[in-house]
């Protein structure tokens, strides 16, 4: 099946697939995250995912809470590094529905002060549990030791003592400055013609006044490895070691994340798994992870384990690492990692709603979206030359960075 697009005069740009499901997924994705904040700004976009639910002009919070679930649908949000999205799943029918609330959560809510103050106190709230999973928190510490004091190295919650300062004003400098018609894409899979999506986009979104983001984001150039042990009440050792990787459209994105996923992803034959935790028992859970980003990217493994096991681990990392390094793959571990990729990338795209968050990024980094099939051919493209160079670029020993916490 292949994408429908479409962009509105203002910039606004719509894609769509069609799917037979009675159940649709259909949101909004905007360009600005975490990344797209000044100093003082730390945590308000993802403060923003929060409140948009809390007011319009038209609805008080709970209209809000249940316009799509008197119908049986489900509301969401979520914030990165460089995308906010709004979206919702919901029965095809709806699609109406959705998008009268979507427009008037996104361009007339009114944060009133009341409702301001409660949602700080959960997003703190947010916070202290964030940092009683220090299994989940190490990973963006080990940003902040990768970034630095780049705006990519921020936590994405942000920090209490700014939360309890924003303002309605604050609020509303950010969205001015960041959510712009050019910076937006509706991205939808369902059962709809596409020519009733077009004018429901019309009609709730033609009318929103044209712009692009005057900014640009500021790139980071100024990466030097540094390890860092960090003292916590764990029970268990936490680690990351990590390095700089490929943005998002680097010629070696690809076979960098088929290169990840022989290394440390979600396959149990993984290299790290099998050499870690079922030759050794040293881990219950180690993995790899490769992020890109517009201008950068970053790798990083993860691992918990008893603090004993601490660099007996890391050393069988740097093996790992090593041999991918320095030893070419055969045919046939080619042939069988990319068919495993193949086989993942299918699964995600069973999900409609996966792919539809997909659709939606995809279109505000690149302005398309590959289909399966494209995927597939660039997939089967790489070459174990690709792999190797890849490799001896984000693998070096000199320029990984590690972040470990230790029990007291």
């Amino acid at each position: 099946m292949t994408y429908q697009t479409h962009r509105l005069s203002n910039g606004i740009r719509l894609i769509h697939k069609t799917s037979n499901s009675t159940v649709a997924h259909c949101g909004i994705a905007v360009n600005a995250g975490s990344r797209d904040e000044q100093d003082h700004e730390q945590g308000l976009a993802h403060f923003i995912e929060h409140v948009i639910f809390k007011g319009t002009r038209r609805r008080r919070n709970f209209h809000i809470l249940s316009h799509m679930e008197n119908v049986g649908g489900e509301l969401n949000a979520y914030t990165t590094k460089e995308d906010t999205c709004i979206y919702a799943s919901f029965m095809y029918p709806h699609y109406k529905r959705w998008f009268d609330l979507l427009s008037d959560i996104l361009f007339d809510s009114v944060f009133p002060e009341k409702e301001l103050d409660k949602e700080k106190d959960i997003v703190l709230d947010e916070i202290n549990s964030y940092k009683d999973a220090p299994g989940e928190q190490i990973f963006d510490d080990f940003d902040g030791v990768v970034f630095r004091d780049h705006p990519l190295g921020r936590n994405i919650l942000g920090n209490p003592k700014q939360i309890r300062r924003f303002s309605e004003r604050s609020i509303r400098t950010f969205m001015e400055n960041n959510y712009m018609t050019g910076e937006m894409v509706i991205c939808s899979v369902g059962r709809i013609e596409f020519s009733r999506l077009v004018r429901l986009t019309e009609k709730y979104f033609g009318h929103i006044r044209p712009g692009n983001r005057a900014g640009k984001r500021i790139p980071f150039n100024d990466y030097r490895a540094e390890t860092r042990f960090v003292k916590r009440r764990n029970h268990q050792a936490h680690c990351v070691v990590g390095n700089m990787a490929f943005h998002s459209d680097h010629p070696l994105k690809t076979g960098m994340v088929l290169l990840n996923n022989i290394l440390g992803g979600p396959g149990l034959n993984s290299r790290l798994n099998m050499a870690v935790r079922e030759k050794h028992g040293f881990c219950y859970n180690i993995e790899s992870h490769y992020q890109p980003f517009t201008d950068s990217g970053i790798f990083s493994i993860y691992f918990g384990t008893a603090p004993g096991y601490t660099e007996k681990t890391l050393a069988i990392i740097r093996k790992e690492l090593g041999r991918l390094r320095e030893n070419r793959l055969g045919t046939l571990q080619l042939k069988r990692a990319k068919q495993q990729l193949i086989g993942q990338v299918a699964i995600t795209y069973e999900s409609n709603l996966s792919e539809m968050l997909s659709m939606g990024k995809s279109m505000l980094v690149f302005d398309q979206v590959d289909s399966l099939e494209d995927i597939n051919r660039k997939i089967e493209a790489i070459g174990t030359g690709d792999l190797l160079e890849a490799a001896n670029q984000v693998f070096d020993p000199d320029h990984l960075s590690i972040l470990a916490y230790r029990p007291k």
